[in-house]
């Protein structure tokens, strides 16, 4: 691919980030307007629709700023307390994997890498972004075993959301009653519903293969294409995981803790701005706004998830105002962009340390090179 179709791909997708961004708030904000406009004793039909639309966004703002000021500090910290756990047992869940394939990253060196891919996740396309500059620095970590350490970031990731659309699909099943009645969340299982099937098609190639048994050419086909050895080498690595049932239920149980905490992040900021929402509706709504959002639409999900949000806790059993909903989702998000100033902290920090690795390194070698 081309720098200028690599370019081109980069700006749809932010032209549609942007778009969602600004028909959400104002949606949000002509809605404010009006109420504020009528609440001043005004006549809202009367209006132009230009004048109807400076009203919305003279008034909107400020209101919306209003919601998110309520939230309470003790609701502020539970979640951000939260947004940490889901970043740790990140940390965690991937250290098994690459214990398994001989990588015996330290929790310190993993937990640096991690965050910083949670830095870029911040601002690159979908909720997944950062992946690839974990796979990066994950292969400098080894010499010999790149294509391992690559192919456990990708593993991590698929079975992580593997498992998260599972939560989702048992909480769907759960509150049927909740799902059915409500045409948004009815799209929402919907949709879940088809990301569930493609994911665990993609996880049983994965761990457990099969292409074999109906191309059996198909390993010295792959062994043919550029870098065939290495992508061969990632696919045993992979199978490895499904050879060792006790490790792939060990990073399962991780999987669903971290799930767990997402939704306790979002409940601890509903809890800190006020608002009633059932449990119950949470734990349906939350995983597959996040399944969801990690696809490479926008910049870190940005106005795929407000929208979301809006659109799921504004049915007739929850009844959460528009505003709020986007209150909630913004400050959600926020939770998660104050634990990437570590990431870019770190990132800053470990990047000058490790360019100079590099060079004492290179250094060495010509050293011993010379005669």
């Amino acid at each position: 691919m081309n720098r200028g179709s690599k370019t081109f791909g980069i700006a749809w997708r932010l032209g549609v980030g942007g778009i969602l961004l600004v028909w959400i708030f104002h949606s949000i904000f002509m809605v404010e307007g009006r109420q504020t406009w009528k609440d001043m004793g005004q006549a809202w039909e009367q209006l132009s629709r230009w004048k109807q639309w400076t009203v919305a966004w003279s008034y909107g703002p400020g209101k919306l700023w209003s919601t998110l000021s309520l939230v309470g500090l003790p609701g502020l910290i539970l979640s951000l307390v939260c947004m940490g756990m889901t970043i740790l047992l990140g940390v965690m869940r991937w250290r098994l994997v690459l214990h398994l394939q001989g990588l015996n990253l330290s929790f310190g060196r993993a937990a640096e890498i991690s965050w910083v891919a949670h830095f870029f996740n911040s601002f690159l396309l979908g909720s997944t972004g950062g992946d690839l500059l974990k796979a990066y620095y994950a292969a400098r970590e080894t010499h010999h075993k790149k294509a391992e350490a690559v192919t456990t970031v990708f593993i991590d990731r698929l079975v992580g959301l593997f498992a998260m659309l599972l939560f989702a699909c048992l909480m769907i099943g759960a509150n049927l009653s909740l799902v059915r009645g409500n045409a948004p969340l009815r799209v929402l299982a919907g949709f879940i519903g088809l990301m569930m099937l493609g994911c665990a098609t993609a996880v049983g190639l994965s761990l457990w293969g099969g292409v074999s048994r109906w191309w059996p050419r198909a390993r010295h086909w792959l062994r043919q294409r550029p870098k065939g050895e290495l992508f061969e080498r990632g696919l045993d690595a992979a199978h490895l995981l499904g050879k060792n049932p006790f490790l792939l239920v060990r990073v399962f149980l991780l999987s669903m803790a971290l799930n767990v905490f997402c939704v306790l992040q979002v409940m601890a900021l509903a809890w800190g701005l006020g608002l009633t929402i059932p449990a119950r509706a949470l734990f349906v709504i939350v995983p597959a706004i996040v399944c969801i959002s990690a696809m490479p639409i926008s910049p870190s999900g940005l106005g795929v998830r407000e929208n979301l949000y809006v659109l799921a806790l504004g049915v007739p059993e929850i009844k959460v105002d528009a505003t709020a909903a986007l209150a909630l989702s913004l400050l959600a998000y926020a939770g998660s962009l104050l634990w990437s100033i570590l990431g870019g902290i770190v990132y800053v920090v470990r990047k000058d340390r490790d360019r100079l690795a590099e060079v004492a390194e290179n250094a060495g070698q010509t050293h011993l090179n010379s005669p």
